[in-house]
């Protein structure tokens, strides 16, 4: 293991005399992989840094310190996983990746890099970075995602539960939460230290402990950093080991300690909003394609769509210009349309556009993931869609809140599993 060579090392530089730059403490070992004092130290100086520029009061370093080697451990723990299972993600997914977050930014990715290194951040290590939490999704999807199911009778439940609700009153909360964790199959006398552990904490919140710090110095859930801050959710975004108690607690209040094979959880309802009907603007949008290639670069594709643009401007017809040039070839036969769609129905920069223009405007070259798009809107339509809504709502909510439950389960096996030595002060 790493950690052996690293001690042999030191020796080694010990009696050899050599005279060198000291070598980094090892401050955990996790499997087969190690985490230097450097590396803990890069992660708590970020997050000291984002902590002060939000205003937010800082826990004791050596409780930060503790809780960020405690995500560093698990992140090792889950890419080595990831590694032993042959999971990896090639450049061009990567490259589909960055080109989509800077077209979230609305930039295209040199501005994307340069707004990145503007920040004080190295680019090399960002896409590195970003490289890894590609690894990691793909790694829990394969491990958890890929389990969960929906059946259509708890989503009818779940319809018929909201259904008896008055959709006047609050249907989103905002929750705090702590987690007192136990290991897998502990024994009796762990599990009452937890709880004891767990009701003590509870009384002081009560008394007018600050939650957020509390969340930080204490909890082994996800969000431990962010003050247990779960954020804004529906009723049934939320935990089901929560859903029936929340709608019930006044705003400010304090439940538990709540039961789980997980451990204890403790939640605060920070705050409480009504809900709206969930209308939708349809766009009835067609658009011609051209996709880059080892031919056609990207200036390439963006002079051809300006002279077609050029064509339409002069009175050609689009529909006949996307069956000649489009390479979106379903839509192609169609003369480019699309059909009635809403904005989530197509990639950000595409939303985009399509949003701005006026009925019967013909866009300039627009680019995507897939490509560089004329787009031209040929009407526009809002409609209710509350019921169909709320239905496919129902299933994403469930799906998720099992995903989310099931997801800190097999995070706390894994590490309860693990072979892992901690060496901090």
């Amino acid at each position: 293991m790493r950690y052996y060579f690293f001690l042999f090392l030191l020796l080694w530089t010990a009696f050899a005399g050599v005279h060198a730059e000291p070598l980094d403490r090892i401050v955990a070992v996790a499997e087969d992989d190690v985490i230097l004092e450097s590396e803990l130290e890069r992660q708590v100086d970020a997050i000291v840094r984002r902590f002060r520029a939000q205003g937010a009061p800082l826990p004791p370093l050596s409780i930060l310190r503790r809780q960020v080697l405690e995500r560093m451990i698990l992140r090792s723990l889950q890419l080595q996983l990831a590694k032993k299972a042959g999971i990896e993600v090639d450049d061009e997914t990567l490259r589909q990746a960055l080109l989509d977050l800077a077209h979230r930014n609305g930039m295209d990715l040199d501005a994307f890099r340069q707004a990145v290194e503007a920040q004080g951040m190295d680019y090399a290590a960002f896409v590195d970075n970003l490289r890894e939490e590609l690894v990691l999704k793909r790694l829990r999807a394969s491990q958890v995602d890929s389990r969960i199911q929906v059946s259509e009778r708890e989503i009818t439940h779940f319809l018929e539960t909201e259904a008896q609700s008055d959709p006047r009153q609050a249907s989103e909360y905002r929750l705090g939460h702590i987690l007192i964790a136990t290991p897998e199959a502990a024994s009796p006398t762990v599990i009452q230290k937890a709880r004891e552990k767990a009701e003590r904490l509870v009384a002081e919140l009560r008394q007018g402990l600050d939650f957020h710090q509390a969340a930080i110095a204490m909890s082994d859930g996800a969000q431990a950093l962010k003050g247990g801050d779960l954020g804004w959710r529906k009723l049934d975004q939320i935990p089901t080991l929560f859903a029936e108690r929340v709608p019930k607690m006044r705003k400010g209040e304090i439940a538990g300690p709540i039961r789980s094979p997980s451990g204890f959880h403790i939640i605060k309802l920070l705050d409480r909003k009504g809900g709206e009907k969930h209308i939708v603007v349809e766009t009835h949008v067609r658009h011609i394609l051209i996709k880059p290639n080892e031919i056609i670069d990207d200036a390439e594709a963006r002079r051809r769509l300006n002279l077609i643009r050029q064509r339409l401007e002069a009175g050609e017809d689009f529909a006949a210009l996307a069956q000649a040039y489009s390479d979106d070839t379903a839509s192609a036969v169609k003369g480019g349309d699309l059909g009635w769609i809403t904005a989530d129905a197509v990639v950000p920069p595409f939303a985009k556009a399509m949003n701005r223009l006026k009925k019967g405007e013909i866009s300039e070259p627009v680019q995507t993931p897939f490509g560089w798009h004329l787009i031209q809107v040929l009407d526009r339509k809002q409609r209710d869609d509350t019921p169909e809504y709320r239905k496919k709502r129902a299933r994403e909510i469930l799906t998720r809140r099992k995903i989310e439950e099931e997801t800190e389960l097999w995070l706390r096996k894994l590490r309860d599993e693990a072979y892992v030595e901690i060496h901090l002060d």
